[in-house]
């Protein structure tokens, strides 16, 4: 058995229920911290900042890698955890866990891979008598807030840089996800990382916002909405930002394209995770010429998925994260068809389960085609020409990921091109993505790039050592 994860001290305060999604069954009960804890936690994250930057980079990959080893030996136990905290599908959960030990497991190699370069000074008129290089240095310490929709590898994606950087962190998890948070944390104390460098904060926006204003936080790296951004932009003060706010994200099937491939690889990316993915398909835009034949696959394949219990293996799409989101994804279409869209699969919600819904018809002003749906929503919409179809996928404030299906390999360079997106996938669903890509979103969606390496630089910062000789 590992330690337990070690969270702040806490004042007495509130319990908050931790529910399991699907059939709503408290599965724990966990002390809140209150702002009158966030003395106690910064002192306590001082400390773990100094224990931090002391180990070596060799100390940090040699836990770090510890810690991918024992993940991947206890990958049925987190897998089980995020079906019942979650609501992901078991095979979904197994998938995750996969990819949190590849994010660990990159962040052990960065650890010792990426410490800066040589400075060529005598390359330059008047330094041909010094030498020099540059360090990426900690920056102190950084509070993680994380979600719900990736519950164990987005956690993975912060702490592990963090911790390859030489940083101590305050980590915020999702209040619907705790378990799992701490759990990866229960991973990284039974590899050996001393205690004080993770300080785990449970507690409410109230918590949250007197947190980000402490001086002594350096970096906030935040993924969640986009009020919320705005609202920790306002309140931060001079520290580094790391934000993924969300997309809405397009994509493009042109008559050239293999419809059978573009049907099944849209079908998965509209609905992987019961559509809480920043990356998945939403809006998606197809030729006029092979638009009914699209339409008809997509909806006839929608209408095979099986929704339900995650813990089945047969479930292709569990629950929502709640019955106020699923009440809230089932809002959003109503309004849609009360404006005109007809819906071509589900639109049937028992509990926090929303079935796989697909529309047509949908008014450009409707909040599901402007907004992020966060849910198991997917818009169909024809286009007559290449330009159309850019300039409506380019039309929304949220630019994370596109995609776009074509065989012509000119069209695929020009449009991934003129996509206004932080990666555009061809030939592939908008939610495919490995963990040592960076990534991130163009315009409102984002702000500096998550991805092992890219997270790293960061979370680190430049330190410039020169020598007269």
């Amino acid at each position: 058995m590992s330690a337990p994860a070690v969270e702040a001290p806490v004042a007495p305060a509130s319990l908050l229920d931790v529910l399991d999604p699907y059939n709503g069954e408290v599965i724990a009960r966990l002390e809140q911290h209150s702002v009158d804890d966030v003395d106690a936690i910064m002192s306590r994250a001082r400390l773990g900042a100094t224990l931090s930057r002391d180990l070596s980079r060799f100390e940090r990959h040699r836990i770090l890698d510890r810690a991918a080893r024992i993940l991947e030996g206890r990958a049925e136990e987190a897998a089980t955890l995020i079906v019942r905290e979650a609501g992901k599908t078991i095979t979904q959960a197994r998938k995750e866990v996969r990819r949190a030990v590849t994010t660990i497991s990159l962040s052990a190699e960065t650890a010792r891979a990426y410490d800066g370069e040589v400075i060529p000074f005598d390359a330059y008129e008047g330094s041909a008598n010094r030498r020099g290089w540059y360090t990426r240095e900690p920056l102190g310490v950084i509070l993680a807030i994380t979600p719900y929709n990736d519950a164990l590898n987005l956690v993975a994606h912060k702490l592990g840089p963090a911790i390859a950087g030489g940083n101590g962190v305050i980590l915020k998890p999702s209040q619907f996800t705790p378990l799992t948070a701490r759990f990866l944390v229960d991973v990284l104390l039974e590899a050996g990382l001393p205690d004080e460098i993770i300080t785990i904060v449970h507690g409410d926006r109230h918590v949250a916002q007197a947190l980000v204003a402490v001086r002594d936080i350096r970096m906030v790296s935040f993924t969640g909405g986009f009020a919320t951004g705005e609202a920790i932009a306002r309140t931060a003060g001079l520290k580094k930002l790391a934000m993924e706010l969300g997309g809405n994200a397009p994509v493009l099937v042109f008559a050239d394209a293999d419809i059978a491939a573009a049907v099944e690889a849209c079908v998965s990316g509209a609905f992987w995770a019961a559509g809480q993915n920043c990356v998945g398909a939403q809006r998606i835009l197809i030729e006029r010429a092979v638009y009914a034949e699209f339409r008809d696959r997509f909806a006839a394949r929608t209408s095979t998925l099986r929704a339900g219990d995650p813990v089945n293996p047969a479930t292709d799409v569990g629950p929502m994260i709640s019955v106020a989101a699923a009440t809230q994804a089932e809002r959003v279409v109503d309004d849609a068809v009360q404006s005109g869209a007809r819906v071509l699969a589900g639109h049937r919600r028992e509990g926090a389960v929303y079935w796989p819904t697909a529309l047509e018809n949908v008014a450009l002003t409707c909040e599901v085609w402007s907004e992020e749906a966060f849910a198991p929503v997917v818009v169909l919409s024809p286009f007559d020409t290449e330009e159309q179809a850019v300039a409506e996928a380019n039309s929304i404030d949220y630019a994370l990921h596109a995609a776009a299906f074509t065989s012509d390999i000119t069209r695929a360079l020009r449009v991934a091109e003129a996509l206004d997106a932080g990666g555009v996938m061809i030939n592939d669903s908008s939610d495919y993505r490995i963990d040592s890509m960076p990534f991130g979103g163009s315009k409102y969606g984002s702000m500096g790039r998550e991805g092992v390496r890219f997270a790293y630089e960061e979370m680190t910062q430049p330190k410039v050592t020169c020598i007269t000789t």
